[in-house]
């Protein structure tokens, strides 16, 4: 007689890979040609690379000191096991405060976007009323399933990567090498400006809150996590790169000092670059890009902050207990947003020096004292101590540049 066997289906790859992706790749992308003008293109990329390769392994870490947990444990369950309580404090904290920044900057965005959307069709819908909506509309998606987030992230940013190359496509075909190499000035200094692009290179990385959710989706299975996180991250890497270059190869490098002195908003980028083919089928392709480049990452950081507090309350997985998350995950936030709508560079500034400390600092001191007691068996990130002390160095480092940065101690180009 024939046994029946039944077969469960495990989670694509594609589904983690865009979750890391969209998390990464969002409008805060548009400030990156701004701040790296001084430094410039083959300088911003050195940092760019560098700082890919440390938060890659950062969030490798934090996968090795997880998977000595039960899923569904996030940090604050690991870090006050393994770290103990003034860890756990100081990571919490940091934690919450990035997160929650993030999911009302992106609240701000997608209400000022969403708003001059509309006004391109000739309607009148407040940035407050067109944040409030598009909150409730991902607080939904969240509330659902990490599986209803992978979906909607895979078609958004889908999406988002489609008008991301009608876009610059255009402009990588008006590429100017003299442009691109700022041939116009013989003695221009680049590298007195490479310390000012790090802390923003760390902000165009972040995604660790989202490894204790990939492995609440894929179980224990390491092999395919790693391959999510390489993935993910180097996707938001060649997109940067295209980005850098359709940017730098054609607007001058003198003119991005007026776009600063505007504040350097997503508007001002994309008037400049606009009037570089002086398309109005660009400046829509724009527009909608940026719309799903807030969609994707907004899911992702909720996705996180969701994860982090149903641990860190004991929320359990019913729809009684998700509910409460989704109230504690975007309350607050969605509140901000009404008060404060248009802060979402400031909110993108403040989180970047706490990110330092649990997208760095925490990740390499939960690899060390994982290894001291679980020696790590299933899976162990290279390079020994020598690594660990590299993303100590990197994450104490960026966390200075903010903080020189922000008493005007370092160079800035203008």
């Amino acid at each position: 007689m024939a046994a029946l066997t039944t077969t469960q289906t495990s989670p694509s790859l594609l589904g983690g890979v865009v979750i890391i992706g969209g998390t990464i790749i969002g409008a805060g992308m548009f400030s990156l040609p701004v701040v790296m003008s001084g430094a410039w293109f083959f300088w911003s990329m050195a940092a760019l690379i560098f700082t890919w390769f440390c938060m890659l392994h950062s969030g490798l870490m934090i996968l090795e000191a997880n998977l000595n947990y039960r899923i569904g444990s996030s940090f604050d369950t690991i870090t006050k096991d393994l770290l103990g309580k003034g860890w756990n404090v100081v990571n919490g904290i940091s934690i919450a405060f990035v997160l929650y920044i993030l999911t009302y900057a992106y609240i701000s965005a997608s209400g000022s976007i969403l708003h001059h959307t509309f006004a391109e069709m000739s309607l009148n819908v407040p940035a407050r009323a067109a944040g409030f909506g598009f909150a409730l509309l991902v607080a939904f998606v969240v509330w659902l399933s990490t599986k209803a987030v992978s979906r909607m992230t895979a078609i958004v940013l889908g999406a988002k990567v489609i008008t991301f190359f009608l876009t610059f496509g255009s402009l990588l075909g008006h590429v100017q090498p003299a442009t691109l190499f700022n041939v116009a000035e013989s003695n221009a200094s680049y590298a007195p400006y490479l310390l000012m692009t790090l802390p923003f290179c760390l902000a165009s990385f972040g995604y660790h809150g989202n490894v204790p959710s990939l492995m609440k989706y894929y179980g224990k299975d390491p092999k395919t996590i790693v391959k999510c996180l390489v993935y993910g991250t180097l996707m938001a890497l060649a997109l940067y790169t295209i980005w850098l270059l359709a940017t730098m190869g054609n607007i001058p490098r003198p003119e991005f000092i007026g776009i600063a002195e505007k504040g350097g908003n997503i508007d001002v980028l994309v008037q400049a670059l606009s009037g570089v083919l002086n398309s109005r089928s660009l400046d829509l392709l724009l527009v909608v890009f940026s719309n799903f480049a807030v969609a994707s990452s907004f899911l992702g950081v909720t996705l996180g902050l969701f994860d982090y507090l149903a641990d860190l309350f004991g929320f359990d997985d019913s729809a009684v207990g998700r509910l409460k998350t989704a109230l504690l995950t975007f309350a607050p936030p969605v509140v901000g947003g009404l008060l404060f709508p248009n802060g979402f560079l400031y909110a993108i500034g403040y989180a970047g020096l706490a990110a330092t400390i649990w997208a760095a600092i925490v990740p390499a001191l939960l690899a060390r004292a994982s290894r001291k007691r679980f020696g790590s068996p299933k899976f162990r990130v290279w390079g020994g101590k020598p690594m660990i002390a590299l993303i100590l160095v990197f994450g104490v480092g960026n966390a200075l540049v903010h903080i020189l940065s922000s008493f005007n101690l370092l160079p800035v180009y203008q």
